[in-house]
């Protein structure tokens, strides 16, 4: 069973950054694409970014790409999600996963369902 800690979430005001980070216990977790989501009050969880194993492929939803960054340190078995330029509708909890069964093929993978492992939330509240 895989565990992820993620940690980071915080209170921020609008054009601000917050730096979420998701610790992975599987010492495989060089094989496995890791991936962001949120979720906001009322809404369906949604989304955000992925990450390829080898960190040489990256995705993201339309509206954060060029405000977020998603990157990984395989050494410290540890993925990141850097949040710049941040907006009232950013806040959400967000949640990292852990897609085993990733393939070349398949990439990238946006649906919840398809992610085998989750780590807890952490709020991101952006003031305006």
């Amino acid at each position: 069973q895989v565990q992820l800690i993620v940690s980071g979430g915080g209170l921020v005001q609008a054009g601000g950054s917050l730096r979420l980070s998701c610790a992975a216990s599987e010492r495989t977790f060089n094989t496995y694409a890791m991936a962001w989501f949120r979720q906001a009050p009322g809404k369906e969880r949604e989304f955000v970014s992925v990450i390829s194993g080898s960190a040489l492929r990256t995705y993201y939803t339309d509206s954060v790409k060029g405000r977020f960054t998603i990157s990984r340190d395989n050494a410290k078995n540890t993925v990141y999600l850097q949040m710049n330029s941040l907006k009232p509708e950013d806040t959400a909890d967000y949640y990292c996963a852990a897609d085993p069964f990733a393939t070349v093929g398949s990439w990238p993978r946006r649906e919840a369902r398809q992610y085998a492992y989750w780590g807890q939330g952490t709020q991101v509240t952006v003031s305006s």
